[in-house]
């Protein structure tokens, strides 16, 4: 082979080796023209471009080769590069203690359609899990797109390699449910050909927020929440999830805040998951949960219109210093660059900043050399937008491996 023969395909596959960096760019919004897609890679301007075209053909990104230049600005403008909103999606599920919900997601963390569940989750893993997927199925058939894959996120560890929900403490199914078993059987009898994911709702809240919310820029991410019963944590360092040696790293809700407080699943007392989730925060506030709505809804519910009344004020307060009991431990051990709070723990957050800031700093030895930053949770349904990554995670890897 002569030399020009050999040049030319060591470009070719230096291109295609730069696919998948140059989608994750693009899919997190790190790189919006062409000229910022050439200085993140390290290759030519002719690479970059070669490769943006790839995508485009794969029907992965838009190239807008005739930008409008802003206004005052010298030079030829780059072409600017978005996800393209007509291409390829992922079936993301979600099952939670008040129902489930099923979606389609596009690049960029995009829902582009979703599809709300039952309010009563049955005690059969395999009943629910037939139907969250015959939601997401009808709506992958109502809309005609490709589906390039499938995740799931239930509120339970899962153990790996198995992908058995370990302890879903908050839903009545059995320890050891294989759920990954039984959502892949069901995405093959709904006729969906893809590869099937499944994680634990937190850790996929959090890796959503690291991409596309809250969370972008850390590198050392903290995020612990409630979702609709219980108190999860998850940690992403250098961009990707910790999950320990088998999946059931930072199970943070077993924290003891309160030494004499509310019996806990796990054996002990007082542990965040039960003194700082809704069911605590209604309990605390001398409301009764209802069954009309979901107890996340409701606590969100009481927040918004009677924050002033006292009991709720005093209830507010309460979960607030447990809460922050609980983050000043974990950033002790952990020492985040900063911590996300979602669900319940978004909500008081919100309600009393300074509070919740101020115990944290004085429990913490890096909270008192200048603290540690603590934000909310900035996505709507960011485990489903969590399951939809690892869906889509493949894609990011080796696009033309999986699509081309």
């Amino acid at each position: 082979m002569n030399g020009k023969a050999t040049s030319a395909r060591t470009k070719l596959e230096r291109g295609r080796n730069a696919l998948g960096p140059a989608l994750e760019l693009v899919h997190t919004g790190r790189a919006p023209t062409r000229a910022v897609l050439t200085a993140e890679l390290g290759v030519t301007r002719a690479t970059a471009g070669a490769v943006a075209a790839e995508l485009a053909a794969l029907g992965l990104i838009r190239v807008d080769s005739r930008p409008t230049a802003a206004a005052g600005s010298q030079g030829r403008p780059s072409h600017r590069l978005a996800v393209d909103d007509t291409g390829p999606v992922v079936l993301a599920a979600q099952i939670h203690y008040d129902g489930f919900r099923a979606a389609l997601v596009g690049l960029g963390g995009r829902i582009v359609a979703t599809s709300p569940g039952c309010v009563t989750v049955s005690a059969d893993p395999e009943q629910v899990i037939g139907e969250v997927v015959d939601a997401g199925a009808a709506l992958l058939r109502a809309s005609g797109r490709r589906c390039a894959g499938a995740g799931l996120a239930v509120p339970s560890a899962v153990a790996e390699p198995d992908g058995v929900a370990l302890n879903p403490l908050h839903l009545a199914w059995a320890a050891g449910a294989p759920v990954r078993r039984i959502f892949a059987a069901r995405i093959k009898d709904a006729g969906v050909a893809a590869p099937v994911f499944v994680g634990n709702d937190i850790n996929l809240a959090a890796l959503a927020e690291h991409r596309h919310g809250a969370g972008r820029g850390a590198v050392h991410l903290l995020c612990v929440a409630t979702g609709h019963r219980g108190v999860g944590g998850a940690l992403v360092l250098d961009g990707r999830l910790h999950t320990g040696s088998s999946g059931l790293a930072l199970e943070v809700g077993h924290l003891t805040v309160h030494p004499e407080g509310r019996p806990c699943h796990c054996g002990s007392r007082g542990c965040l998951d039960v003194e700082t989730d809704p069911l605590a925060f209604l309990t605390t506030a001398g409301r009764e949960p209802g069954p009309e709505i979901s107890l996340l809804e409701r606590c969100r519910d009481l927040l918004q219109r009677e924050s002033g009344e006292p009991r709720v004020r005093a209830a507010t307060e309460v979960l607030v210093d447990r809460l922050g009991l609980g983050l000043a431990g974990l950033v002790n051990i952990l020492n985040p660059d900063r911590i996300i709070l979602g669900g319940l723990h978004r909500e008081l957050f919100k309600a009393a900043p300074e509070r919740l800031r101020a115990v944290v700093a004085d429990r913490s030895l890096w909270g008192r050399s200048g603290g540690v930053p603590i934000l909310a949770c900035s996505l709507d349904h960011n485990s489903l937008v969590g399951a939809a990554e690892l869906a889509w995670q493949p894609v990011l890897d080796d696009p033309l491996a999986v699509l081309g």
